[in-house]
């Protein structure tokens, strides 16, 4: 059984950082590249960034470029997001998701997902 399972979501003021988690088994963690993604209330879910299988290459939205980092441990089977100078428009509901191939400003393709974790940046 496929699972994936984020953490470290919660409460923090505008400028602040926070790093999300997500732990990945059931699969074979480094034949999948990971993406998050994350869902503002009453909008649809957006791509957010994406790391390919081995970590060499990673893509972020424009809307979190030079704030966000993705990195993965493929021994530890997990992929994180560094979150930093948060802005209240980053607040939702993040997702972390696998994908046989990398994709790119697209929710489209992914093959599994995380239930999400919730992320709220006060002004």
């Amino acid at each position: 059984q496929v699972q994936l399972v984020e953490s470290g979501g919660g409460l923090v003021q505008a400028g602040g950082s926070l790093r999300l988690s997500c732990a990945v088994s059931g699969v074979i963690f480094s034949n999948y590249a990971m993406g998050w993604f994350r869902q503002a209330p009453g909008k649809e879910r957006e791509f957010v960034g994406t790391i390919s299988w081995i970590g060499y290459t990673t893509y972020y939205a424009d809307s979190v470029k030079g704030r966000f980092t993705m990195s993965r441990d493929n021994a530890k089977n997990t992929v994180e997001l560094q979150m930093n100078s948060l802005k209240p428009e980053d607040t939702g509901i993040y997702y972390c998701a696998a994908a046989r191939a990398v994709v790119r400003d697209t929710t489209k393709g992914m093959n599994y997902w995380g239930k999400g974790t919730l992320v709220t940046v006060s002004s």
